[in-house]
């Protein structure tokens, strides 16, 4: 169901005459901060007035201070906060109707008739009662005499927009909600921490994370920290359970790891419903085992903690689009929530939502866990796919006869490991034999290849740059030595994890296939790279961490910036001539300006941010941040900007330069690497096996045709192999990024956010979709 509002107006005055309230309700999540601080800024930015309101429906409830108006300034600096900063209660009063008849005279009162919502599924529930029963309430306050006719006819109706803020992920409809991502973050952290000391004592930790009703964190953090076993309430562990954790934990013992580790959501259960809590399991394992074994159990921390950059953004692009969905909104649009799908900001009518939410819990209490499963929805089913085939299955005793190859090829990105990891142990699964190349195609024409065992991947999913070695030569010149080795070490597949290098490598492979019948593999290209600048995939693996180090690395900058005041600082990141970290990292760090190769700006764009950077040193926010891509401009380097801005801010502000270099592509991999690294390697596993099955003639491998060498991208909601020479012709090869690039759609929102009076495209709004009807099609996601 489509909307069909035609635009006629200016979307920087689509808000003139409207007022906007804005509440955080329910358990806090990090990146509630970011939503709040959208909706101020983009709800000021279209003419509208926003009110804050104060601890949540209570303060709807009691008004007075608690109902301010926000300004511009009163939003900064909060980007990096976590919590919510106008803080959130649980409210027993909004409940009962008398509390909703004081809530509903307070908005009157103020002319307020469009209300956002950030919380879990029991505060959206409670908005849109509060939207149906607002006709009634007016009628009663008219009565009552609380209010005139009039006020009650100019807020004849109420607008509802949600959006979900809840770190269990437990809302039905969007694939990531507001803190998710932050959480696992937190509880990455402790269980990188946990591993070092459980390998020094040969120790057992069972980690309890959060979820009561929802495994979501849980099952995310097995396949990110490799788990032995994990424990869900939406899939309870068959009988006989105990026998299999034990020969399990054993095996793993036995194949020479010092550690186990065993995750445990909050609200685990067995067949029976009865709670399986860390302390049985603890107790299981040093009764039947006798191993050391230790009990963790996270709690408030996995709240707590400054918002990940996937959360900012995610935070930030939904405040967007919950304001235009309230300023189109009629009174015959149903509530809506603004989700996530792939990387698509969508609208799905909120009761729908909830609905199917509820079911899940219902699904659960009635012991129906497959359907349960099912409509948690298919990126949850993925994940839990892929943990099962990772923990539960052991490698045949019967070999397929087929051997794989795997390589890294690039520069090294964080999450590489985790691929290749996964990559492995899967393809042991499948039955093949497995072989490592070090050093990329220079150490396959060299010969550096040997076999990998299980064990030789032990430890990976959390290991940084490249365990295999990585380099960027192509293969062009080495064919022959490639051929050789192809032959000598009979290789029938190979998997390449890389950047730009690895696909424009695997181009030159193909080509070399007419001269070469040794180079007549199945290939399969992995995209990993901090610069995402490959094309045929909306995210590499590597770039979510290089992400995170430029935003948490503009925090500490922006901050020793607001204890000096009127400083502006110029920061350089990578990324080659992609601007995705520049444009990522400005939206999720609240930078002035972003300069990118892919949107060219000239001294005139230049001379417009120095004179938006003066007038923001009169307000009370006397700071500035602006990025700029490595490779934007070969004129405009990042020394000219220092200098131009130094110079024009002289008696103003104060300028200082930094240049971030190497430090982006290192440090450990984030959650998002590793579980997109491990679902990447498991897929091409399985197309490999596929393919080299179709491709074997007579026991021998011959793959040339053009679908016998992939790239495995994420397209929008879902994963997908496409032909290498079909994506030759979306390619920019001199500037080594794909002609269209999906994240540019989000640098307007960049500069609304900094202050700029620019025009939304809002041509391609989220339209209302069925989550019912989407379930059905089983459009899949990550």
């Amino acid at each position: 169901m489509a909307q069909t509002a035609i635009r006629h107006e200016h979307t920087t005055s689509m808000g003139v005459g409207k007022a906007i309230a804005v509440l955080t309700s329910g358990g806090d999540a990090q990146g509630m901060n970011a939503a709040v601080r959208a909706v101020v800024r983009v709800g000021i930015y279209t003419g509208a007035r926003v009110f804050f309101v104060h601890e949540g429906y209570q303060g709807l409830v009691d008004g007075g201070d608690h109902i301010r108006e926000a300004t511009w300034e009163s939003v900064s600096m909060m980007l990096q906060l976590g919590g919510t900063v106008i803080g959130s209660a649980r409210c027993m009063d909004f409940r009962k109707r008398e509390g909703r008849l004081k809530a509903a005279c307070n908005l009157v009162k103020r002319g307020i008739t469009n209300l956002c919502v950030i919380g879990g599924d029991g505060s959206l529930t409670g908005a849109d009662t509060f939207r149906a029963e607002w006709s009634g309430l007016l009628q009663d306050l008219v009565k009552s005499g609380a209010i005139t006719p009039e006020e009650a006819n100019r807020s004849s109706y109420l607008n509802i927009v949600g959006m979900v803020g809840s770190i269990d992920n437990d809302f039905c409809g969007t694939d990531m909600t507001i803190g998710t991502d932050s959480a696992l973050h937190r509880i990455m952290e402790i269980v990188d921490a946990i591993t070092t000391t459980a390998q020094s004592h040969q120790r057992t930790f069972v980690l309890e994370v959060m979820g009561r009703h929802c495994g979501y964190l849980a099952l995310v953090t097995a396949l990110a920290s490799g788990a032995d076993w994990v424990f869900i309430p939406e899939s309870p562990p068959e009988e006989g359970w105990e026998d299999h954790l034990c020969r399990r934990l054993t095996e793993t013992r036995n194949r020479g790891s010092r550690l186990n580790i065993i995750i445990v959501a909050e609200g685990a259960i067995d067949r029976q419903g009865k709670p399986i809590s860390s302390e049985d399991i603890k107790n299981l394992v040093v009764k039947r085992l006798g191993f050391d074994t230790r009990v963790t159990i996270l709690g408030h921390v996995q709240r707590g903690g400054t918002p990940s950059a996937f959360d900012r953004i995610l935070g930030s692009r939904m405040g967007v689009e919950a304001v235009m969905a309230l300023l189109e909104g009629t009174p015959d649009t149903p509530a809506c929530v603004v989700s996530l799908s792939g990387n698509q900001a969508i609208r799905l009518p909120l009761m729908e939502c909830v609905q199917v939410t509820k079911d899940v819990t219902t699904a659960m209490n009635e012991g129906r866990f497959d359907e349960a499963l099912k409509l948690r929805g298919r990126s949850f089913q993925n994940n839990w796919n892929v943990y099962k085939i990772l923990a539960h299955i052991r490698p045949p005793s019967t070999k397929s006869g087929y051997n794989l190859a795997v390589l890294n090829v690039g520069a090294p990105a964080a999450g590489m490991n985790a691929a290749v990891r996964s990559t492995v142990r899967i393809g042991l699964i499948h039955g093949h034999r497995m072989l490592a190349v070090h050093d990329g195609f220079e150490g396959l024409a060299e010969g550096k290849v040997e076999e990998i065992g299980w064990g030789g991947v032990g430890g990976w999913t959390g290991r940084g740059g490249s365990s295999l070695g990585t380099k960027r030569t192509l293969p062009k010149k080495y064919f022959e030595e490639i051929s050789n080795t192809i032959a000598t070490f009979n290789i029938h597949g190979l998997i390449i994890i890389g950047g730009f290098e690895a696909f424009t490598g695997s181009l030159e492979l193909i080509e070399g296939r007419s001269k070469f019948e040794e180079l007549c593999v199945p290939i399969c290209v992995i995209p990993a790279t901090v610069s995402n600048n490959v094309p045929g995939s909306d995210f590499s693996i590597g770039a979510d961490t290089a992400l995170n180090t430029i935003t948490s690395t503009c925090d500490r900058i922006k901050q020793s910036a607001a204890g000096t005041k009127r400083r502006v600082f110029i920061i350089e990141t990578m990324g080659g001539y992609c601007g995705y970290l520049a444009t990522m990292a400005g939206l999720a760090a609240g930078a002035d300006a972003a300069y990118i190769y892919e949107d060219p700006f000239t001294i005139h764009d230049l001379e417009i941010n120095v004179e938006h950077l003066t007038e923001k040193m009169k307000t009370t926010v006397k700071r500035g941040l602006v990025l700029r891509n490595e490779k934007c401009n070969e004129n405009y380097t990042t020394d000219f900007i220092y200098n131009l801005y130094s110079e024009e801010g002289k008696g103003i502000f104060d300028t200082r330069k930094n240049v971030l270099g190497h430090m982006q592509q290192g440090g450990s991999p984030t959650p998002f690497d590793r579980n997109f690294g491990t679902k990447m390697g498991a897929k091409a596993v399985a197309w490999m096996t596929g393919k080299i099955k179709e491709c074997s003639r007579h026991g021998r491998i011959f793959a040339n045709t053009a679908d016998s060498a992939c790239l495995l991208g994420m397209r929008r909601r879902a994963l997908v192999f496409q032909p290498l020479a079909e994506l030759k012709e979306q390619t920019d090869f001199e500037h080594r990024i794909p002609k269209t690039q999906w994240w540019l759609k989000l640098r307007p929102i960049l500069k609304i956010l900094a202050k700029y009076k620019i025009e939304l495209d809002t041509s391609e709004t989220a339209h209302l979709e069925h989550i019912t009807r989407k379930r059905v099609s089983g459009e899949g996601s990550l």
